[in-house]
């Protein structure tokens, strides 16, 4: 993690599969590194889940195994490549460049849900009623919904991805910054909402 946050990388350390799983599952992540031998859930089983949901997030397995059938196992279950430990940092950072770079190459600069898109380009919220161009914050949660549609995602999460563990901001920052969204969603005639489920969080639900 030192290496990566030392080469300009925002990283999010987690210590075992389940973890893994529920981070990558709300999170919007450039590239994910999974290890193999991880507690509570190994690697290969936190890929499969992931890209049974669609997730395309990019993956690089590591593992301190050299065994061709894992390899191949990984791979045919959806990773982007494969390094095995102990390896050299130069070599990390350049598979973790050549795996990010392919994504950015493929990834829409927009993101849609119900009549509401998010230009991640400009920051700008549109829809039929017209548009808005959010403040960073404002931008962050909301591609955090949009990138997560039906999702609870909780205060918690929202104030360790975007205002950071280091924080000095409260809790209730959070419900500041839903109470602006939900006025700009209401604004330009959105079918889409911000639920509130008391005492887990909030998610983002198309009107029917």
């Amino acid at each position: 993690m030192a290496i990566l946050e030392r080469n300009n990388y925002s990283v999010d350390p987690v210590y075992d599969g389940q973890s893994a799983l529920e981070y990558i599952e709300t999170g919007n992540y450039d590239g994910v590194i999974l290890d193999i031998m991880m507690p509570v859930l190994d690697g290969i089983t936190v890929l499969k889940e992931i890209r049974k949901k669609r997730i395309l997030t990019p993956v690089l397995l590591l593992t301190a195994k050299a065994e061709v059938d894992d390899k191949v196992i990984g791979l045919d279950s959806g990773a982007n490549d494969y390094l095995t430990k102990p390896s050299h940092s130069r070599e990390l950072l350049a598979r973790i460049r050549a795996m990010t770079r392919v994504q950015t190459v493929q990834s829409d600069s927009k993101l849609s849900v119900g009549n509401v898109t998010l230009d991640r380009a400009t920051f700008e919220l549109s829809a039929p009623g017209g548009s808005f161009r959010l403040a960073n914050k404002e931008f962050q949660m909301m591609e955090l919904f949009m990138s997560n549609p039906g999702v609870l995602i909780s205060s918690e999460r929202f104030m360790e991805k975007i205002w950071g563990f280091d924080s000095e901001a409260e809790i209730n920052v959070v419900w500041v910054y839903i109470s602006y969204l939900r006025k700009k969603l209401a604004a330009l005639d959105a079918d889409i909402k911000i639920k509130a489920t008391r005492n887990a969080g909030y998610s983002l639900e198309v009107i029917k």
